[in-house]
């Protein structure tokens, strides 16, 4: 009865957000982005692949990889594997054009956030820590907004978004290893107890190791599958695009479905504009804001384009996405034993355990940002940290749509607060890009200073000096 009340509402809330606010917010915010970069996702495309390799000038913070591994722990998870599918299953081939879309506009949205994140960021020690909240109190002196937008990323990221992915990996180890549900719960709680508790340097270290191994494996079977059906790619092509506009769908109204889907799921995966990667970025020690702004829009690019892709191809190859078999995870593996054979669920079960578990610990890590934002006191951060693992377990043996439901309503709230913010700001990152953009035009490696902008104001570390 309490599961077909939360199920209603979350429908219910779920439909209005995304139906009537958050698809038209983030394609107008992302155009209106890309355009105010001057098609930053294109033009400086190359110099991403660059930066993700430049190396710390010193030994504060972490480099523009590690921060970039955080934030695609967090975003490389159930997204590519089961929100791809549920993506299909509900919404047909053509989410898969929406999905494209939104990631692309959408690496101008992230580049912008991200940009802003390193702008307002603040030192920790000998780390920084930053986000939206940060620049929502230091850019527009309104720290209430940032508390409440720390709660909403800390209930999202921290506590449901988690649940998603043990909930994930629950769901395939008990359906291809027949584990009891609780026992997983169990296992993943120790696990993840064993990280968070080391904080955000062991946080750094587990998910520059994960992250790469666990993306290179899942791409490279992809990659081996597309190879076998070489044959059949122009057609998948057309099958995408025919059921992205065609005139049945427009009918059926499979159209609206297929965008909701493609947007929702997309944006689940690559979070631009969400407010979450922001966090992760403000870690980074680079020498100039737009560095890490260029390095998460890649991230953008890397998660849904090509991950997210990879699944897709996967599983529209094997044609299985219109039969019964609809239920995420379940549509991914029965897609792959199409293609290799028996040892496909086996191979899933692996790659999900990898891709959510570092979910989970990117997912944790924006959390605890998020409470030291509120209030720094150890007691709320043992709290928060014993919390996260009820959830973990919560997850583990929940019903998957109830926490799927829940997982759009926070995601939802947390976008449409941010993407408002952002498109206040917004001016701020193109002065940021057009210093930086023309300090390479001189054959320099850009550095910041906070007076290169007149009239910006609330920078701690951008400074001449470094501040007491």
């Amino acid at each position: 009865m309490v599961t077909d009340f939360l199920g209603w509402v979350t429908g219910s809330l779920n439909d209005y957000l995304w139906s009537y606010i958050l698809i038209g917010l983030l394609l107008l915010l992302g155009i209106y982005f890309t355009i105010g970069t001057k098609f930053v996702q294109f033009r400086l495309f190359g110099e991403m692949f660059r930066l993700i390799t430049e190396r710390k000038e010193s030994e504060d913070g972490v480099s523009a990889f590690q921060a970039f591994t955080i934030s695609a722990a967090s975003r490389v998870g159930t997204g590519n594997v089961t929100g791809v599918a549920l993506a299909i299953g509900i919404g047909g081939p053509g989410a898969v054009f929406w999905m494209w879309l939104i990631a692309i506009v959408g690496m101008a949205t992230a580049f912008i956030e991200s940009t802003l994140a390193q702008v307002y960021k603040v030192r920790d020690g000998d780390t920084y820590r930053g986000g939206p909240a940060y620049y929502m109190q230091k850019a527009l002196g309104m720290r209430s907004l940032g508390i409440v937008f720390a709660i909403l990323i800390t209930l999202c990221f921290g506590f449901i978004f988690n649940a998603v992915q043990s909930n994930t990996i629950s769901q395939s180890y008990s359906d291809v290893f027949n584990i009891p549900e609780w026992v997983i719960g169990v296992v993943l709680v120790v696990l993840t107890a064993i990280v968070i508790f080391g904080g955000v340097k062991r946080i750094v270290k587990v998910t520059q190791f994960i992250v790469p191994i666990m993306a290179i494996i899942y791409l490279l079977v992809a990659l081996y599958i597309v190879i076998m059906n070489i044959t059949e790619i122009p057609a998948m092509f057309m099958l995408i695009i025919e059921h992205a506009f065609g005139i049945k769908e427009m009918i059926g109204g499979g159209i609206g479905v297929a965008i909701m889907q493609g947007v929702r799921r997309g944006l689940f995966s690559n979070e631009a504009g969400m407010g979450s990667v922001p966090n992760a970025a403000a870690t980074a020690n680079v020498t100039h804001p737009a560095k890490q702004g260029l390095v998460q829009s890649l991230g953008v690019f890397f998660d849904t384009i090509v991950i997210c892709s990879a699944t897709a191809f996967i599983i529209l190859l094997a044609g299985l996405y219109d039969t019964s078999e609809k239920d995420g995870i379940l549509l991914t593996q029965a897609s792959m034993a199409e293609h290799v054979g028996s040892w496909a669920p086996y191979f899933i079960a692996f790659a999900i355990l990898f891709f959510a578990f570092s979910s989970i610990i990117g997912n944790y890590y924006y959390g605890e940002t998020n409470i030291e934002f509120i209030n720094a006191h150890k007691v709320w951060m043992t709290v928060y940290r014993i919390a996260v693992l009820g959830m973990v377990m919560f997850g583990s043996m929940a019903k998957v749509q109830t926490v799927w439901d829940l997982a759009d309503v926070f995601m939802g709230l947390m976008a449409i607060l941010n993407l408002i913010v952002i498109a206040i700001l917004g001016r701020v990152a193109f002065k940021v890009l057009n210093d930086f953009t023309a300090q390479r035009r001189k054959g320099l490696n850009p550095k910041f200073q906070a007076k290169s902008i007149p009239g910006l104001k609330g920078t701690e570390c951008w400074g001449e000096e470094r501040p007491k």
